[in-house]
């Protein structure tokens, strides 16, 4: 006999997620509006808490509005949309005033911050908190949503499907990590702010908890989906057996840091004019070729033969002390880096208020598809998205929420009673789509291998279905679930796309073409 959830929490807005975009969207809510925030593990655990970066945005008075419009575009490579980009990027100051205003503190002072440069940027205009730019936020956004009284946070909380009832969003069921029980959350309106997919990939510079939720959850509900083709790899990510994964910022090129292949030769030179601060899309494939001529795991970020260590130790303290304690002494050493799966230009598709095809359903930061990024995302332009777009979705769900009553809607039916006499099987198949994607849909693609990818990974389908319906549902095999649906979901987006465009390279179709200069939308 099936049981039901008789567990309910009720509240006007529910946020699915904790990084930026969701933290900042409930700082952004009305003080009479009762948020519930759900987060799968601790609150400061999100891909914004490991930015090292920092935000994109026109602070010196050589810099203007009109060149970091044009550097996104450049950057996103025929598929920005303009209107999107020229609005982020006008609104940014005011986002940055916010923050400042919120206690977040940039280096040189927030009166006159010292700016950096990025790959693909013009100029330096990138505000940061030393190396460590996102833990910085995500301090001060905490601090900021538990002073309101009118938020409630349920950590170690996993989303688990969103409910629509006669087209309108009216909720999640939520299960509770600890319990294993599924909850019901009723709400008037849903923010999903859940992030991206790096875990789809063998190699990633995300936490573990980037296992494409929201876009999963998402497309069951009945959204659109678009360009998921467009998975950027950071170039430079730690290659380290001790260290499971670890970003090396792009910052560090931006303070003269430069590649070097096994034979100490520099290489950007070879495949770009702007070198080692080309867009992430080039460095990531250029790295990709020299470990493949070479025949090797890795290349080497040299800033010792660059920069006085003084400076290095100054500018990036947790790189250097994180890679000391594994024994690389940065300012006496080249890195060992390797590109990685770092974060998803595509997403839910939502209009300029953050709104999708399913009423009352709204989206911010990775897991939206906004238009801005286009093929390829401009470094350091994420968190910025994330801020714009919480505070629109806010605005957004403050308007709607006042003429919205809450739905009743039907408690979780449990379809098993035990949990999984075997964990191999998850485990395995955790493996399997991994390496998979990294294998077949990765940095450089072909038709045939993104054909074999959907035919293997529809035997890891059935079989995670199998599990998902079978026994009682963990966070492990919920995160599974999304996964595969996330996979299938890039697979067939790459497969749409006949031509070579941004972060999509496939060796079948290298050259871009007219045709495909538009969204690619599952």
């Amino acid at each position: 006999m099936k049981s039901k959830s008789t567990f309910t929490e009720k509240s006007d807005c529910l946020i699915i997620g904790s990084g930026v975009a969701g933290l900042s969207g409930a700082v952004y809510m009305g003080k009479k509006i009762s948020v519930n925030i759900v987060t799968k593990s601790d609150l400061k655990e999100s891909s914004s808490e490991k930015a090292q970066g920092g935000i994109a945005c026109v602070t010196a008075a050589r810099d203007s509005f009109s060149s970091h419009i044009a550097d996104t575009l450049k950057a996103g490579d025929g598929l920005c949309r303009e209107d999107i980009v020229r609005e982020v990027v006008e609104d940014a100051p005011g986002r940055i005033d916010d923050l400042k205003k919120w206690g977040v503190e940039f280096t040189g002072g927030n009166s006159s911050p010292v700016l950096g440069r990025e790959g693909g940027h013009s100029k330096r205009r990138i505000l940061h908190h030393r190396d460590r730019t996102g833990e910085e936020l995500i301090e001060k956004l905490c601090r900021k949503v538990k002073s309101k009284k009118s938020v409630k946070i349920f950590k170690n909380h996993t989303a688990v499907d969103i409910n629509v009832k006669d087209g309108r969003c009216v909720g999640a069921y939520v299960l509770d990590n600890r319990t294993l029980k599924v909850k019901l959350f009723i709400a008037k309106v849903v923010i999903v702010a859940t992030g991206g997919c790096g875990k789809a990939y063998l190699y990633t510079t995300n936490p573990d908890i980037a296992t494409g939720d929201g876009i999963s959850m998402a497309r069951r509900a009945g959204c659109s989906i678009a360009n998921m083709e467009f998975i950027q790899f950071h170039p430079t990510s730690l290659y380290s057996l001790k260290e499971k994964s670890f970003l090396i910022t792009e910052a560090m090129r931006g303070e003269g840091a430069v590649l070097r292949n096994h034979s100490g030769r520099a290489f950007m030179k070879n495949y770009d004019k702007r070198e080692d601060l080309a867009p992430r899309d080039i460095v990531a494939r250029a790295i990709d070729r020299e470990m493949k001529k070479e025949g090797v795991k890795h290349v080497y970020l040299d800033i010792c033969g660059k920069k006085d260590p003084a400076f290095v130790k100054k500018r990036f303290p947790t790189i250097h002390s994180r890679l000391k304690s594994l024994g690389i002494d940065i300012t006496k050493e080249y890195i060992p880096v390797v590109p990685s799966a770092h974060y998803s230009c595509g997403g839910i598709c939502v209009d300029s208020s953050t709104r999708t095809s399913v009423k009352s359903l709204l989206v911010v930061g990775e897991a939206a598809h906004t238009g801005l990024h286009g093929a390829n995302r401009l470094a350091s332009n994420s968190l910025l998205e994330a801020l714009v777009y919480a505070r629109k979705a806010a605005l957004e769900a403050q308007e709607q929420i006042d003429g919205l009553k809450y739905e009743d809607y039907p408690p979780w039916e449990y379809t098993g009673n035990k949990l999984p006499e075997e964990k191999v099987f998850i485990e395995q198949n955790w493996h399997s789509v991994r390496l998979l994607m990294w294998n077949y849909v990765g940095i450089v693609r072909s038709d045939y291998r993104l054909k074999e990818a959907l035919k293997r990974l529809k035997v890891i389908e059935e079989e995670v279905s199998h599990y998902y319906w079978n026994y009682l549902i963990t966070p492990s095999l919920v995160e599974l679930r999304n996964l595969v649906d996330v996979a299938r979901i890039i697979i067939k987006s790459a497969m749409k796309r006949k031509e070579s465009r941004g972060l999509h390279y496939n060796i079948d179709h290298p050259q871009k073409s007219p045709k495909f200069k538009k969204d690619t939308v599952i």
